[in-house]
């Protein structure tokens, strides 16, 4: 058993260790782009909703909490006395927590009546019933947590102090140091000394997700962190303990969660430029279509059109899913299968999409995401003006 230990030193890092200066600069450069990539706001609106299900999801499961995509959508959209099961419960809360921190103004202080609501929030309508909202465990009231066995800090007099000195550290101390270490140093601390009864983890990482949107990230888009920590879920839980047996020296949970962030923030970038090729996709297939001249040509660009702007919403889909999906725009022709197959080839010769044979009989019809910078409009004149071509299936025999 590993006993808790009150810190002398609440952030306490090797200040030359070369992983830590890679990891840092990594996650810094990571944010910047983050920060200075062209978006529209209701993209990331959209990915924010993405991102706290991620983290509600990440959060929960790290405690054992398992529940299906449903169940996760219930607790997003239901009531506490609507909700079934514990994990449910702790789900909705967690929502309930995050999108509450989304609305403090940035000057807000971290102070200890701050966690404490923190923790309020996340426990109440789901684990009050064995542990006191917003309350520090009372003497006797210990735990052990973690692999190898830790203890918190002791209930009563110990636990109330090192959660004072900690809400004063980072009024203090941590104010000299980076943001993102001051949100990991935060993270780690409420973990190591648990204060609560229950609730511990998904505060810490509630807290963690506080200060990070301080750091540079809440007007761009919230990172679920959560989400990594379960991901690596074994990794997290080591450089946790690693810390602790070290005597509360954070270098080895920095560094695992400034990966964390430049991972995250990488995939949340990788989402907005995903946005921004359709964007440029859409912009090019109506400049060019709308430009063609002969009232036959722009009959077949409408159908394509169409075919674009459906791929668009989903990347990819079933030819047969594709097929139906199409049904109206080619039911006046004489041969509504042909004239599909023949506009879809005639998108593949303009690098438009893709189309991938996915079984025996099935194909996979994709938009290329990298055709806006590729084609160029010789090109495409070029294609059309010798469109159509014969007829044929071929692809799908």
């Amino acid at each position: 058993m590993i006993k808790y230990d009150i810190p002398k030193n609440w952030i306490q890092f090797d200040g030359h260790s070369r992983d830590l200066t890679s990891a840092y600069t990594e996650a810094k450069a990571a944010i910047l782009s983050l920060q200075t990539v062209p978006y529209q706001r209701r993209w990331v609106e959209a990915l924010q909703d993405i991102e706290l299900k991620r983290e509600v999801a990440g959060t929960s499961r790290i405690e054992g909490a398992e529940f299906t995509e449903q169940e996760l959508d219930l607790a997003f959209q239901q009531t506490p006395d609507q909700l079934i099961t514990r994990s449910q419960r702790q789900a909705h809360a967690v929502v309930k927590t995050y999108r509450w921190l989304a609305t403090l103004p940035r000057d807000r202080p971290v102070t200890a009546n701050l966690i404490f609501h923190i923790h309020r929030t996340i426990v109440t309508g789901a684990d009050d019933d064995h542990c006191p909202p917003g309350q520090l465990r009372k003497d006797n009231q210990n735990v052990n947590f973690g692999m190898p066995r830790h203890r918190g800090a002791e209930g009563g007099a110990e636990c109330a102090s090192a959660f004072q000195q900690l809400s004063e550290a980072i009024q203090r101390e941590f104010q000299d140091q980076d943001p993102l270490f001051q949100a990991l140093a935060a993270h780690y601390h409420l973990a190591a000394m648990h204060p609560f009864l229950d609730g511990n983890g998904r505060t810490a990482r509630a807290l963690e997700a506080l200060m990070l949107q301080r750091a540079g990230l809440r007007d761009t888009c919230f990172i679920a962190m959560s989400n990594y920590y379960y991901d690596e879920k074994n990794a997290y839980l080591t450089a946790l303990a690693e810390v602790r047996r070290s005597g509360h020296n954070l270098t080895p949970f920095l560094i695992f969660g400034l990966r964390g962030i430049a991972l995250q923030s990488k995939r949340v970038l990788a989402e907005i430029q995903r946005h921004i090729s359709k964007v440029l996709y859409r912009d090019l297939m109506y400049e060019l279509f709308n430009r063609l001249k002969s009232k036959r040509k722009r009959v077949i660009a409408e159908r394509q059109l169409e075919i674009l702007k459906i791929l668009l919403e989903v990347d990819s889909m079933d030819f047969g899913r594709l097929l139906k999906m199409t049904e109206s725009a080619y039911r006046t022709l004489k041969d509504p299968l042909g004239g599909l197959v023949r506009d879809l080839l005639n998108l593949k010769d303009l690098n438009a999409i893709s189309i991938k044979q996915i079984g025996q009989g099935r194909y996979e019809v994709a938009v290329n995401p990298e055709w806006p910078a590729r084609l160029s409009e010789t090109d495409f004149f070029a294609t059309m003006k010798q469109y159509p071509k014969a007829k044929t299936l071929s692809f799908l025999r």
